[in-house]
């Protein structure tokens, strides 16, 4: 009977590692609006079985958008990976936004569009010291417009990489998005990959690297939040 048991636990175990496998964990960020939906699921229950079965749909719905899967972050030293998963939008020379202070020197911006149905937890694309977070509030126009870098609310983080690159990460606000979760501060010492940030239902994340990197990919290409390298930043004896 023991040896039943434990292969009966076994299998258990085993069933539920391939599950967490498969159904990735939940930003906490995104707790209220699944306990939300589930309580208005019960209530709806009540006076239908059809809009609790809605209701039950839109509750998983919600708990997938705010899905934070775990990612193989790339390691080798002075890339720059993707903030977040999404559409490469536009690839430009652009000056960094004004509340940094970094001057009207053009830095390379890749921008990065996220649908409704993209993971929408943002990644720290380097790892280094975070010099400055700046938020400014904004318009709410369609994150694809290349306008919405200027125009839309955002939250800005400065970060100075170990070889002294200066890269810049910035979460837009877009048509529907309406709420921006920024979870690092100044004085933070990031590591590339890990999880710093969200924004709520459709939304822009611009990366801004230094001029001369070697961008790696193109408008219109898929990436993937801390795993696709975007840039290969330039060699450190090439600055100052």
């Amino acid at each position: 009977m023991t040896v039943d048991r434990d292969k009966h636990s076994g299998a258990v175990s085993h069933f539920l590692e391939l599950a967490r496998g498969i159904v990735p964990p939940m930003h906490p960020a995104g707790r209220p609006f699944v306990a939300g939906a589930a309580v208005a699921t019960l209530l709806l229950r009540r006076y239908s079985k059809r809009a609790g079965v809605v209701g039950g749909l839109l509750t998983a719905w919600v708990a997938w958008f705010f899905r934070e899967p775990k990612r193989t972050t790339p390691t080798r030293p002075d890339i720059a990976v993707a903030p977040a998963d999404g559409t490469v939008s536009h690839v430009v020379e652009a000056v960094p936004p004004v509340e940094l202070g970094l001057g009207a020197a053009p830095m390379t911006r890749i921008s990065v569009f996220l649908s409704v149905f993209d993971v929408h937890v943002q990644r720290v694309p380097v790892p280094g010291l975070v010099r400055q977070v700046s938020y400014r509030p904004g318009k709410f126009l369609s994150a694809d417009l290349d306008k919405a870098s200027e125009d839309n609310e955002r939250n800005t983080v400065w970060l100075s990489t170990p070889s002294g690159h200066d890269v810049v990460v910035v979460q837009i606000a877009g048509l529907v998005a309406r709420r921006i979760v920024c979870e690092v501060v100044e004085g933070d010492k990031v590591e590339v990959g890990q999880t710093y940030g969200l924004i709520r239902f459709g939304s822009r994340v611009d990366l801004y690297v230094p001029t001369g990197s070697r961008v790696l990919v193109e408008a219109g290409q898929r990436t993937i939040g801390g795993e696709t390298v975007l840039a290969e930043l330039p060699a450190a004896s090439s600055e100052g």
